[in-house]
């Protein structure tokens, strides 16, 4: 309702259900020997930012027609001569960036919790599986196996925050179109 206004109701079904399924889909990322969530893969992330974009352009042609082009690359109330400098920058920053910038967003942030995970869980195992000649490293290992479970309480919020930031920034793409 905030996003997108009474106009945005018809759009809670497809909204809850990707965010539904991109939380569902980062979830095992935390799961002990898997450890690897379906949106640390470029092509999951890929795709949904495609439908999402395919949804707001068609949005947007359903609801302005051909002026949905000439709104998104000359905004109303800047002055001419600005028209060269802003249309390149809305034509880029609406129609390339968009799409991008949700699919790195999800992806990146996914991935890296997952490279952190995995480190800090062989850096536990190496350190407790120490030789006896290095008997110092098995109470060292203690500590990246707190860091360990320090990062898997927080990649659960990184899981529900990046959902939750994929579907408000579908919400305001679909809304402005």
């Amino acid at each position: 309702m905030q996003t997108m206004g009474r106009s945005g109701l018809p759009w809670t079904p497809f909204l809850l259900s990707l965010f539904l399924f991109i939380y569902l889909c980062n979830l095992p990322g935390v799961i002990p020997i898997i450890q690897m969530p379906a949106t640390a893969r470029m092509a999951l992330p890929l795709f949904l930012s495609l439908l999402v974009y395919v949804i707001f352009i068609g949005v947007g042609f359903k609801h302005q027609g051909i002026r949905y082009l000439k709104n998104s690359l000359f905004p109303p109330g800047v002055p001419k001569p600005l028209y060269i400098l802003v249309a390149p920058i809305e034509l880029v920053s609406t129609f390339l960036v968009r799409p991008f910038s949700l699919t790195v967003r999800l992806f990146a942030n996914l991935l890296a919790g997952h490279i952190l995970l995995v480190t800090f869980a062989l850096l536990s195992e190496a350190m407790f599986q120490a030789r006896t000649n290095q008997f110092i490293l098995v109470p060292m290992g203690i500590l990246p196996f707190f860091m360990l479970m320090f990062l898997v309480a927080f990649e659960l919020l990184v899981a529900f925050l990046q959902a939750y930031i994929f579907v408000v920034l579908t919400a305001v793409y679909i809304g402005g179109a």
